[in-house]
């Protein structure tokens, strides 16, 4: 246990030039990683949920409430996870001891941020154990990581440093986009794409990479065909599409492949406006997902 709290205590120690009278912007509560871990060996935790909830999940901190709130993440769920896929919450705990540098990258990351919209909030990253899902979530409270979530996403990309960097910043992202602070089950492909593709590439812009790497892996060469689709498809209902929210997907056709697009979107209003800090503050401030759409200028296979 003490390897965890020493790893992710590190995440909260102040970056290095930090001005000592200002409050940090970068923000990181671990206390619900350290208290699972410290009872994470007793097997009631996976085979009682009531014990579960009385020793993990009611001493929750207001960020994991929140999160609970956010994405159902209850007791039952929690447990079920535990006994199904020991493995990954297992993983999870030499996953923690990568992330040394994780605070001082994300303190750049939001520096940028500021720099680029400088009305950004940075709200407080809550690191806990969830349900082995969702990996991450944001509202204008708070981001929300799932530590065992985010450790196995791999695929995402191999390095756990990077991985946590480049997906917190899309996080951010999220903290800011008026679109993001309400979901709806009646939203377009479009709108969800949007959404998703103004945070992917706003996080390039401000940490050095987008979140869903392996997504711009699998459609080079196939940009054309794809966006193509997309267009198509624009229209239905994100819920019950092929490209947002659809978990892993397969080797033919990726889940959350809608990141992507709405990424190459985003890049295209941004490359055709004069003023890139007015397009940062277009692309966070989104409210007309087919308005945007058509100011874009983006065209299926276009080159970016």
């Amino acid at each position: 246990m003490r390897f965890i709290a020493t790893a992710l205590g590190a995440l909260l120690i102040a970056a290095p030039g930090a001005a000592e009278n200002s409050p940090p912007r970068v923000r990181i509560v671990t206390s619900d990683v350290e208290r699972f871990y410290a009872l994470y060996d007793d097997p009631a935790l996976a085979a009682d949920p009531d014990a579960l909830a009385a020793r993990y999940l009611a001493d929750a901190s207001p960020g994991l409430e929140d999160f609970m709130v956010m994405r159902r993440i209850t007791p039952e769920r929690v447990a079920k996870a535990l006994r199904e896929k020991p493995q990954l919450f297992a993983d999870a705990r030499g996953c923690a001891a990568t992330l040394g540098n994780v605070r001082g990258r994300l303190t750049a990351a939001a520096d940028r941020l500021a720099a680029l919209y400088p009305q950004a909030i940075f709200p407080p990253i809550t690191i806990a154990i969830s349900r082995g899902a969702p990996v991450a979530a944001a509202n204008g409270k708070g981001l929300y990581v799932s530590l065992e979530a985010l450790c196995a996403a791999r695929f995402f990309e191999a390095d756990d440093e990077d991985r946590f960097v480049h997906v917190i910043a899309h996080e951010y992202v999220h903290a800011q986009q008026p679109l993001a602070q309400v979901e709806s089950d009646s939203e377009t492909v479009l709108h969800a794409a949007l959404v998703e593709g103004a945070a992917e590439f706003v996080a390039e812009q401000i940490s050095g990479s987008v979140a869903y790497t392996h997504l711009h892996r699998w459609a080079a060469g196939r940009e054309t065909a794809v966006e193509a689709a997309f267009l198509a498809e624009k229209d239905g209902k994100a819920n019950d599409s092929r490209w947002v929210y659809n978990q892993l997907g397969s080797a033919d056709w990726p889940g959350d492949l809608g990141y992507w697009v709405g990424y190459r979107v985003a890049k295209a209003y941004y490359q055709r406006s004069p003023d890139k800090k007015a397009a940062i503050k277009a692309i966070i401030e989104m409210k007309d997902p087919a308005a945007f759409l058509a100011e874009s200028g983006w065209t299926p296979g276009m080159t970016l």
